[in-house]
């Protein structure tokens, strides 16, 4: 009976782990898009026929919009930016009911160079991960080195480098080192 109730114990703690882990996938993938420099948003504004605009956020991070002054938008969510546009209205509109839909999201850019078979810039509008960036290169060329890959990323205006072994994914271990690849990463491939 003990061991019976054990094997009930283990199969609801794996049970709830697996919840636990599904969830924790599910709230990543959920997550808001951020604004990027080089996005362009459409603002519109209800019942302002005159405050519907497309915006280009610049390379500093800001846009300009019609009563409201420049805008920083970039590390922002569209929510976010809705909110501080529709703030930055109330002064002038009462109860103004802001729209942000960004248009074209080409501030989202990843890099990858080195020895692929199409290397350069890409513009991506969906969350892509270190085998997708490598797959939209053509893959690697026949003398890469598949398991000295990197991936460069600046936080806080400092450069950090992730390894990436090719090897280890394909085989699948170490699957960690799959990360999903933010804007501005950089893919090597030695």
């Amino acid at each position: 009976m003990l061991a019976k109730n054990h094997k009930l114990t283990t199969l609801l703690i794996l049970g709830l782990f697996n919840v636990a882990f599904h969830a924790s996938v599910l709230a990543e993938e959920s997550t808001d898009y951020l604004i990027q420099p080089g996005d362009v948003l459409e603002i519109s504004v209800w019942k302002e026929p005159d405050l519907i605009k497309e915006v280009l956020v610049r390379p500093d991070g800001k846009f300009s919009f019609p009563l409201t002054g420049d805008v920083s938008g970039v590390g922002n969510s569209v929510p976010q930016l809705q909110e501080t546009v529709q703030q930055r209205l109330t002064k002038w509109i009462s109860d103004p009911v802001v729209t942000v839909t960004v248009k074209n999201p080409a501030g989202n850019r990843i890099y990858v160079i080195g020895k692929v078979n199409k290397s350069g810039e890409y513009v991506l509008n969906r969350t892509v991960d270190v085998v997708q960036a490598l797959s939209m290169a053509g893959g690697m060329a026949e003398f890469a080195d598949s398991n000295d890959i990197r991936i460069l990323r600046r936080v806080d205006n400092k450069l950090i480098s992730f390894e990436f072994s090719y090897s280890d994914v394909v085989k699948g271990r170490n699957l960690e080192q799959n990360v999903i690849l933010l804007p501005g990463d950089t893919v090597v491939v030695p």
